[in-house]
């Protein structure tokens, strides 16, 4: 054999040992189409006579953030009364983070508070450049369920519990705290909330009781159920009770929210001492 062929044949070798070692490993993310929808009709919190009042006194106020308070306003409310979390604050959080909930991460995933994976999240998932390449981000197939986690990811965590000592009526202090407890880098973040709030007067629905929330129809949704006869009570009255069955994407407030009952409650009847749920999981419904 000559000297060129010798050659020739080294030259082949290198050139696919060099292919094969420098293939790049690409992980493909298909783009979501996920609308920002929620799953019913919410409750009103006369928040659409809140902004016709806001746009009579200053007609150039930003038109996306009064969209976003019609939209949003009831569910920051909601969140109020289950968590114990300045519905203006939850909502002047939302308008900041989520960009009016037209970010890509807002509009895309449904994420209007920009919460991470962290660990244990075993939902779904996207992925954006933030405090590093590729950050890995909460998906949500409804805006609820980003609010729900907003108001989990304050409750369940020691460095914020400071801030349930507060009143809901005080948003300034919230939105300071919320700053000292390393919520945010942004020097200036407390006074961007504050500004929010006190522009678009956000601080009334802090105002708002549980009991004047308007009753909405609950999206109807048949569960899993087994029907129980538990037994008869002094009146000879029998009481019933359903098991519902844990699925993908389920959680405790979504639940909640289909079979007409609250967190406090699912979590009372099953002796829950957190709102970690699990797939095939058996729920008492009373």
């Amino acid at each position: 054999m000559s000297f060129k062929s010798y050659f020739f044949i080294a030259f082949i070798s290198l050139f696919i040992i060099s292919c094969g070692s420098n293939r790049n490993v690409v992980n493909s993310r298909k783009k979501s189409s996920n609308k920002q929808v929620t799953t019913k009709k919410l409750p009103s919190v006369n928040q659409k006579s809140h902004v016709k009042n806001l746009t009579k006194k200053n007609p150039k106020l930003n038109k996306y953030t009064l969209t976003y308070i019609k939209r949003y306003a009831p569910l920051a409310v909601i969140k109020m009364h289950e968590y114990k979390i300045p519905a203006s604050i939850t909502l002047a959080q939302g308008i900041l983070e989520s960009g009016n909930g037209r970010s890509t991460l807002a509009s895309k995933s449904n994420n209007h508070f920009g919460i991470k994976c962290h660990r244990g999240w075993k939902g779904q998932r996207v992925y954006h450049d933030d405090d590093k390449k590729d950050d890995c981000f909460r998906k949500y197939n409804y805006v609820e369920q980003s609010y729900n986690d907003h108001s989990e990811f304050l409750t369940g965590r020691k460095r914020y519990a400071f801030l349930f000592t507060y009143r809901t009526s005080d948003y300034k202090r919230w939105a300071k705290g919320l700053k000292k407890a390393g919520y945010a880098t942004d020097k200036k973040y407390p006074n961007k909330l504050i500004k929010i709030i006190e522009t678009y007067k956000l601080y009334a629905f802090d105002k708002v009781k549980k009991k004047d929330l308007k009753k909405y129809k609950r999206q109807k949704r048949k569960p899993v159920v087994v029907s129980v006869k538990v037994g008869a009570s002094s009146s000879s009255k029998k009481i019933s009770k359903s098991t519902y069955i844990v699925k993908k994407g389920d959680t405790l407030y979504s639940i909640a929210r289909k079979l007409n009952t609250s967190v406090q409650k699912i979590k009372k009847d099953n002796k829950l001492s957190n709102n970690t749920l699990s797939i095939g999981q058996q729920l008492t419904i009373k």
